[in-house]
């Protein structure tokens, strides 16, 4: 998340907000945010909302993810939303949306299965 420069701009249990402001880097050629970026955020905040109800010695890694792009990424500041629809013992199943300045550009959905310590 640091790494491309992400941060976290809500914690609720079950939801997670994130925050990018676009730079150069997150370009691909045309001036767009590269779909590689915008499926990372969808990501982010899914897999971190699943994070927010497992117990702390638990996580969560990335079991599915599916990403529709609405609308070209052009603008300023990546708004992500992420959402657990349904959270279940091994498997949390989850939604995001990623904004950018303000308009809808991707819709993901996620399987997130929980894993376990020492497992």
């Amino acid at each position: 998340m640091h790494h491309v420069g992400a941060d976290l701009t809500l914690i609720a249990p079950g939801r997670i907000e994130a925050e990018l402001l676009i730079g150069e880097q997150h370009k691909q050629q045309r001036g767009f945010v590269h779909g590689g970026m915008v499926a990372t955020m969808a990501d982010l905040v899914a897999g971190f909302a699943a994070v927010t109800l497992v117990p702390d010695d638990h996580g969560v890694v990335t079991a599915d993810l599916r990403v529709s792009y609405l609308h070209p990424s052009v603008g300023h500041k990546l708004t992500a939303i992420g959402w657990v629809l349904k959270a279940g013992r091994r498997l949390h199943f989850c939604e995001a949306e990623v904004w950018c300045d303000g308009l809808l550009v991707a819709k993901a959905s996620a399987t997130m299965a929980v894993i376990e310590p020492n497992s």
